[in-house]
């Protein structure tokens, strides 16, 4: 596992978008990428039984947007304060190995969004703010 698995796992629950620094094999150097965290296990395209870190590679515009890492390729894993919405990356596993609530909305962050607005009453020389409900 990376250092930052708990954070991964968190990205997950929470629906946040991750930069993800890892050596690719094909290009023989580091690449960097914004990704969906989808999942850690083993599965995939790939047959081999080991763990990896599943994401959906918004960078990848052919083909399959799976990028399926081990521990060992990655170099760097940030979570960043964008949300994904899973309902649009259309992906239908048989059974995820972190169990998560993709299925509901998202709740929001402001239980209660009503806005409030500042009215201002004079008392002599002084203001007053008072906060009302819109």
């Amino acid at each position: 596992m990376i250092p930052n698995h708990p954070r991964f796992i968190e990205a997950i629950h929470s629906r946040k978008k991750v930069s993800v620094r890892f050596y690719s094999e094909a290009d023989s150097g580091p690449l960097d990428r914004v990704c969906a965290p989808m999942d850690y296990g083993p599965g995939g395209e790939i047959k081999d039984g080991l763990n990896r870190y599943w994401f959906w590679d918004y960078a990848r515009t052919g083909g399959s947007h799976s990028l399926g890492l081990v521990p060992q390729q990655i170099i760097d894993l940030q979570v960043l304060g964008e949300e994904f919405d899973p309902v649009e990356l259309n992906v239908r596993p048989p059974q995820w190995s972190i169990a998560r609530e993709w299925s509901s909305p998202q709740p929001t962050q402001n239980p209660d969004p009503t806005p409030l607005v500042a009215e201002f009453r004079r008392q002599g020389q002084a203001g007053q703010p008072i906060l009302k409900p819109v």
